[in-house]
């Protein structure tokens, strides 16, 4: 553990030994009450950026995860470029959503950083040595720097790269790494038939006030296998204190899906694509699918970690041995929207409305194609 972590360690402890366990990105309760199940309760509006808009000399899109500093209202903007066009990066900007009325007016980005590692240099890109594949980034209202996920890569039946190990590791506002957090070895990618998935690693990351909680996109090889029209999958949820301890695991039942590909046994990709910390124990859940002639289908449920068994000791989850995983709960079927539905990976509380209302701003990752949108859709939430 570096020095600045432990110093922001011990000061985290403190506060929340105190008491103060509502601090966080989350935008504070109106008022005190009982836990109530969270609900959509409106469209606030939709933006788009341009297709492979330039900023700074960098080409945008591929936004695969974002967060908001509750302090300053600077929002992060993670891209998943993986050296196609620039190296990894994120952005910073602003999400122009009005406290009174809700509308949703804008989103503007204001500076490019690229991550770097201890030396400062950019990390190689795809299908060298050390290349990260960035899907999730969150800034820390504790240290006030930044926590990202990258899913890293390995060879397999269909592309013959080097090994590189996925990661949640912590950086600077200015893209310099300064730590990453340990990882179950259950978690690590191989060379075979065991471990992550190519592609199917850690996709989701979130903070509460005393812990960080990651869930890997799909089933590792030894949990099953990928969902299907017939049946769903389980990948795992894991969760850290705030001095970077291993706590636990639990099984996230991913639905089947939710229709079959066009022509038959063609392409799907299924899975977590982001969580978001509602308090200590209940989480937003984002499930995203592609589905060859089908195109993209996303839900948004709540999941509580709570009653869930611990599987971090369990070597796989397909061995037919009882478990019992997160509970979960449909908030919102993004289908009910106009217009083709788009590759959401990215999700982040805005700030509280006036009426008392939480925002919620999802975005999706476009992948720089022409025939996808760099779309982000604001929400108006209650029981948050």
């Amino acid at each position: 553990m570096t020095l600045w972590w432990k110093k922001t360690a011990a000061a985290a402890a403190s506060v929340i030994a105190l008491g103060a366990v509502g601090v966080g990105a989350r935008p504070a309760p109106a008022e005190a009450g009982e836990e109530a199940s969270l609900r959509i309760s409106r469209l606030l509006g939709t933006q788009t950026l341009p297709h492979k808009q330039d900023f700074e000399g960098t080409v945008v899109g591929g936004f695969s995860g974002m967060d908001r500093d509750p302090l300053t209202g600077t929002w992060y903007f993670l891209s998943d470029d993986r050296w196609r066009y620039n190296p990894a990066r994120f952005y910073t900007g602003r999400v122009d959503i009005d406290p009174v009325t809700g509308a949703f007016k804008g989103v503007r980005l204001t500076s490019v950083e690229t991550l770097t590692d201890e030396d400062g240099e950019p990390y190689p890109g795809y299908g060298k040595p050390r290349s990260v594949d960035p899907e999730s980034l969150r800034f820390d209202p504790w240290s006030r720097q930044l926590l990202w996920a990258q899913e890293g890569d390995r060879p397999d039946a269909t592309h013959d790269v080097p090994l590189s190990q996925q990661a949640i590791q912590w950086s600077t506002k200015s893209g310099r790494r300064l730590g990453a957090l340990p990882l179950p070895a259950n978690l690590r990618l191989t060379e075979g038939d065991s471990g992550t998935r190519r592609n199917m690693g850690i996709e989701a990351l979130t903070f509460t006030p005393t812990r960080i909680v990651a869930a890997n996109e799909d089933p590792r090889y030894e949990d099953g296998p990928l969902p299907t029209v017939d049946d769903g999958a389980t990948t795992r949820i894991t969760v850290w204190d705030r001095l970077h301890r291993v706590q636990a695991q639990y099984a996230y039942e991913i639905d089947a899906l939710p229709a079959a590909p066009i022509p038959p046994g063609g392409s799907t990709d299924s899975g977590v694509s982001e969580l978001l910390a509602i308090d200590e124990n209940r989480f937003l859940a984002l499930e995203r699918s592609w589905i060859q002639g089908v195109d993209y289908r996303t839900k948004l449920y709540e999941i509580d970690l709570r009653g869930a068994d611990d599987v971090l000791d369990r070597d796989g989850l397909a061995d037919g041995a009882a478990y019992t995983p997160v509970s979960k709960r449909l908030v919102y079927d993004f289908g009910v929207l106009d217009g083709p539905q788009q590759n959401l990976e990215a999700m982040a509380w805005g700030p509280r409305l006036l009426t008392g209302e939480c925002s919620l701003v999802v975005a999706s990752d476009d992948n720089f194609d022409s025939r996808e949108t760099a779309l982000f859709l604001a929400f108006a939430v209650k029981g948050c």
